[in-house]
């Protein structure tokens, strides 16, 4: 199994990630994708890649952490063009329009984001919060030939549809464990296996059953086990699949 997005740079991880990547492997996870947040998060990538090769890593500025240096996009520029022989995206990028932080800022550099993966020829990893026909029309104003994946994805069958003809996968994380979550569930069973992917977004986003507890990739069975359920597949197909499609988007040895 693959986990395609997990923030085992953020503090969380801090003191026992030999010991969560020790404990992942032995649940079956041979590779993680570590997305970039932060300008000050991208050295704390690059350590952890350095020290287990294991872990792919990726650039970008989240919405979530917008400051006001006018040049963030200049400096991920400068970082990328350095390091672009182990960066396999770029992202974490995106809208989100339940923070302070005005849209219109959100815009800026979530377009400029876009032009600089365009111009590297790289996928993007995508964050969306009631923001999916922003993004949508983002990527068609840029004209963005790279695809990348819809980090944590919730929506309709209409709105999968319209990322996946731009070229884009779903990330697949937690939310389908839980039954509540029919809409996702009900989008993610008729969307065929080759468009999805394995997430957990460790720390966060939990899985049924371990509310209240640290995330972690080692439980990125959990959301195989559900996709298979949803889709009455056998668990080892949707494994194999989503790995086959993680080396295909993210052009990645396996």
């Amino acid at each position: 199994m693959i986990d395609s997005h997990c923030h085992l740079d953020l503090p969380e991880f801090k003191t026992d990630l030999k010991t969560v990547l020790k404990q992942s492997s032995e649940a079956g996870v041979t590779r993680f994708l570590i997305p970039g947040t932060t300008q000050e998060g991208w050295q704390r990538q690059l350590t952890i890649q350095n020290n287990f090769p294991q872990c792919d890593i990726a650039f970008g500025l989240h919405p979530y952490f917008l400051t006001d240096e006018d040049d963030s996009l200049s400096q991920l520029q400068c970082w990328v063009e350095k390091h672009r022989h182990i960066c396999v995206a770029i992202g974490e990028i995106g809208l989100d329009a339940t923070v302070n932080t005005p849209l219109k800022k959100q815009q800026e550099l979530f377009l400029g984001q876009l032009e600089l993966a365009q111009q590297f020829e790289l996928p993007v990893i995508m964050h969306h919060r009631k923001t999916h026909h922003l993004l949508i029309e983002g990527v068609k104003k840029v004209n963005f030939k790279y695809g990348g994946v819809i980090h944590a994805f919730s929506g309709s069958e209409e709105v999968a549809r319209q990322y996946i003809d731009r070229g884009f996968l779903l990330g697949i994380g937690g939310t389908i464990t839980y039954p509540r979550a029919s809409k996702t569930r009900q989008t993610v069973s008729v969307i065929p296996l080759e468009y999805l992917l394995l997430e957990t977004d460790a720390p966060d986003m939990p899985m049924q059953g371990r509310q209240g507890q640290r995330n972690s990739p080692a439980f990125i069975s959990d959301v195989a086990k559900s996709l298979a359920e949803l889709k009455n597949l056998e668990k080892k197909s949707v494994i194999s699949q989503t790995t086959e499609n993680y080396w295909r988007l993210f052009n990645v040895d396996g």
